[in-house]
Parts: structure tokens; C-alpha cells; sequence
């Protein structure tokens, strides 16, 4: 098993290392449950009950399990669009826009090309779907990497403009005979298979081998060694013969891809059609997961799950406990503020 060594030389085997991921985000998942408890307290709601519904109608069941992985599988994707970009100091926040775009031009292929079998279809949907998401995410890389606009306020930008031109398609051409606000429904083989009788479907599984790859090519290919340099100096990194701009472009693109990715898995597997406005804001909480996990594949995975969590067993509270929606956002936010906090109790621990 490898070992790398921590802090003060000692080798940590890989073991620990994930031992230790678990530990830092449950301790920050700990925290965030707290502070919220304490809303909900103050609200006149029951914590304790609150947190028994939300635990047991997601990870007591089966069924309620498995909403949570349908819930955390786009959310891998989006991560992944926004981890990808970062390591060489890019900020990606338009994982929303790529996701529609992906999804959008997904739909084409499902609807032009019905007629398919299930087996060139679905391959034709996702190379589609990552090509929506890549074009839409390379205009901020081009221009980022000609030095003309910043990144994160361009992609940030084109959130925007995607949602208008997905509903312009499915408003004017791609409308249902019975409702403007969507297509018609998907034939069977535009519709991504499900696993173990469920809704999850075989996107899990892709995006699972995505992050194996992005860790992959990270750790032991002289693709990723050339990204950690551009992220660590990029004029050092120019100065060695790295070509910088054509690395922003392409970064840009394959993260695009994957957001377009989960944009076609939405739907294709989740919706099996095109809506207006169908995202409940995935990309940006992508972006958010990305952050909080630091870039970790681990953390990733982790953070993904826990908000998947959060997500589907707020949507229970509003039911058992008459909460309004905007209680998720809280305890999200709630996370987010304990991630804030902890490197800079870090740094006073190490003063002190």
C-alpha cells in the first residue's frame, strides 16, 4: 500500500489518509446539523424529530437509499466540472449553464434520431451531451486563454443565457402536443437503463469512472504533472515550455463535458424528457461541493452524498414538519460557514 508522509515526515498509508477524510467532513456535517438545530429550535420544531425523518426516510430504507444516490449522480458530474478546472487555478461556476446546454443538445439526438436502437443512441446522447456542455464552456476558455475576459465572471454569465436557449428550443420546436413547458416524452431507447430495479441509473456508474480517471491521470500521467505545475506558478510552468493557453481550452472543454454529461443523464434517465428550467440549481451546487471537498475525489464523494442527503430528506420536512424549501439552503449554508471557519481555527491552533 502507498504511503506518503504527513505533516512531520511520519508515512501515512492510504488507509488513513481516507480515514481521515471521513472524520474532517463529519465533523463538519456534525456542526452544520448543530447550528441548524438550533434554528429549528427557534423556530418551535422538534430538531431531534427533524433529524430522525430526514436519516430515516434516506438511509433506512432501501428505497429512500436509493433517491439518495439518484439525487448525489449529477452532483459527481458538476464537481468534477468544477474540480477539473481548478487545479489549474481556473474558476469554473458555470456547471449550470454546460448541464443545460448538455441536456439540450442530448434532446436533439433523442428526438431526431428516435428511431435508433437503444445501443447507438444512448452513445450518440452522451457524445452529443458532452459536446453541448464542452462548446458552451470553451467561449470562456478561449477567451480566458487570449487573455480577454476572467473566467468566473463569464461562466458565471453564460448560467444565464443557457436556460433561455433551451427554453427557446422546447417553446418554439421540441413542445408536446399536451404542454408547451416540455418535450415529448423520450422513446425507450433514448432512456438511460436503471440498476437493481430503481431509479438510479447507469450514470452512477460512469461518473464514478470519470473521478477514478480524473484521480488517475492527476496522480500518475504527465498530463496531470503539467496541470499542478500551471496551478502551482503558471509563468514558471510558460517559462518550461508548458503551453498554457491550449491547456485552459482543453481543461475548459472536458469539464464542460461533464457537466453536459449530467445534463444529458437528467433527461435521459431522470426526467425521459426536456424541460424548461428543469435544474434545481445542480450546477451551482456542484460548484459548492467542489469547494467545500477542496478538489478531492474523496472529499467529493463524500460531500456529494452528504448534500444529497440533506437534499432529499428536506424535501421529506416539508411534508412531515411543514418547513418550507429554503431550510436545505440553510443547512447548506450552515456547511459552508463551518468549512469558512475551519482554516482559520487551523491557523490560530498552530499559533497558539
Amino acid at each position: 500500500m502507498s504511503q506518503t508522509p504527513d505533516t512531520q515526515g511520519r508515512p501515512v498509508s492510504l488507509g488513513q489518509r481516507v480515514l481521515g477524510v471521513v472524520v474532517r467532513y463529519g465533523v463538519v456535517a456534525a456542526v452544520a446539523f448543530l447550528l441548524f438545530g438550533i434554528i429549528l429550535l427557534i423556530s418551535g420544531k422538534d430538531p431531534i424529530q427533524s433529524y430522525r425523518d430526514i436519516f430515516t426516510s434516506t438511509l433506512g430504507s432501501t428505497y429512500g437509499f436509493s433517491e439518495v444516490i439518484v439525487t448525489m449522480t449529477p452532483l459527481l458530474l458538476t464537481a468534477l466540472a468544477v474540480a477539473l478546472p481548478s487545479r489549474i487555478g481556473m474558476i469554473n461556476i458555470g456547471g449550470e449553464g454546460q448541464l443545460y446546454m448538455g441536456a439540450c443538445f442530448a434532446t436533439w439526438g433523442a428526438l431526431t434520431f428516435s428511431y435508433l436502437p437503444a445501443w447507438i443512441l444512448l452513445p450518440l446522447m452522451v457524445i452529443l451531451g458532452m459536446i453541448g456542455g464542452g462548446l458552451w464552456a470553451f467561449i470562456p476558455g478561449y477567451l480566458r486563454a487570449k487573455g480577454l475576459v476572467n473566467e468566473t465572471i463569464s461562466t458565471l454569465l453564460l448560467n444565464l443565457v443557457a436556460p433561455m436557449i433551451v427554453s427557446f428550443f422546447i417553446f418554439g420546436f421540441w413542445h408536446s402536443a399536451m404542454d408547451t413547458n416540455k418535450t415529448s416524452n423520450f422513446s425507450p431507447s433514448a432512456r438511460i437503463p436503471t440498476l437493481f430495479d430503481t431509479r438510479v441509473d447507469l450514470s452512477l456508474i460512469i461518473a464514478l469512472i470519470l473521478l477514478a480517471l480524473f484521480w488517475f491521470a492527476m496522480k500518475y500521467t504527465r498530463w496531470g504533472l503539467e496541470m499542478r505545475a500551471i496551478g502551482g506558478n503558471p509563468q514558471a510552468a510558460s517559462r518550461n515550455g508548458i503551453p498554457l493557453g491550449k491547456y485552459i481550452v482543453l481543461v475548459m472543454f472536458i469539464a464542460g463535458a461533464a457537466a453536459g454529461l449530467a445534463g444529458m443523464a437528467q433527461v435521459s434517465g431522470f426526467y425521459g424528457v426536456l424541460l424548461a428550467n428543469f435544474s434545481r440549481g445542480i450546477g451551482y451546487m456542484g460548484f459548492l461541493i467542489s469547494w467545500l471537498a477542496g478538489g478531492s475525489i474523496f472529499g467529493i464523494l463524500l460531500t456529494s452524498f452528504i448534500v444529497a442527503v440533506i437534499i432529499t430528506g428536506g424535501n421529506l420536512l416539508q411534508l412531515t414538519r411543514d418547513l418550507p424549501y429554503a431550510v436545505i439552503n440553510i443547512l447548506l449554508a450552515f456547511t459552508l460557514f463551518v468549512v469558512l471557519a475551519r482554516p482559520r481555527l487551523s491557523r490560530k491552533r498552530k499559533e497558539a
